[in-house]
């Protein structure tokens, strides 16, 4: 089961720390609902300095456009740092690529993932997206929280039939080809 989204090729910047060898299984942008807050705060700042203006003059209005202006600028920034995170699944690990100026590479093999947790917001179901919590055995990993993974559950099943081997699998039942076909058989569904 191979799905990338949301293209068949990553970003070049992820394929850097990437072997040359390694089968990308998840290739993923964070939810764009990781800037509803900023996008939010900018609007109420707008609002606030709409008002502000009518009752301000000379340099207090300035200073007032000025700070409004700040707040977009930083909204932008949070837009192209959104741009450039990924959230990349291989057979062999996990990784969170991030940053502009400051380019952040997290990893965890999947042979040290004992645990994983998907949670989902009543907010996060609407949206459609959730986060994922990795747990390693007694150890404290960098890579443990990935929040606003887009289709999370699809995703979960993808990066958990990676973690169990092909004898969990046998012993499962078939529960991971039940879920295999649910994904498949539904109209519209991407694999």
């Amino acid at each position: 089961m191979i799905h990338v989204t949301p293209t068949s090729t990553s970003p070049l910047f992820v394929n850097r720390y990437l072997l040359p060898s390694e089968l990308r299984v998840v290739c993923v942008r964070l939810h764009p609902a990781k800037l509803l807050g900023p996008v939010i705060l900018v609007l109420a700042g707008l609002i606030v300095a709409g008002l502000l203006s009518s009752v301000t003059y000379g340099n207090a209005l300035g200073a007032v456009w000025l700070i409004w202006g700040l707040l977009l600028l930083w909204l932008i920034w949070k837009l192209l740092n959104w741009l450039v995170e990924y959230f990349v699944v291989t057979p062999k690990r996990v990784l969170l690529a991030s940053g502009i100026l400051l380019r952040k590479v997290e990893m965890m093999p999947l042979v040290k993932v004992t645990d994983m947790t998907l949670e989902q917001s009543l907010r996060g179901r609407w949206l459609k997206y959730g986060r994922f919590i990795f747990e390693s055995a007694g150890e404290e990993q960098h890579l443990r929280k990935v929040d606003y993974i887009p289709h999370p559950e699809r995703h979960y099943l993808e990066v958990i039939g990676l973690i169990f081997t092909d004898e969990d699998k046998a012993d499962s039942g078939g529960f991971l080809r039940r879920m295999d076909s649910r994904w498949s058989d539904r109209p519209g569904a991407r694999m």
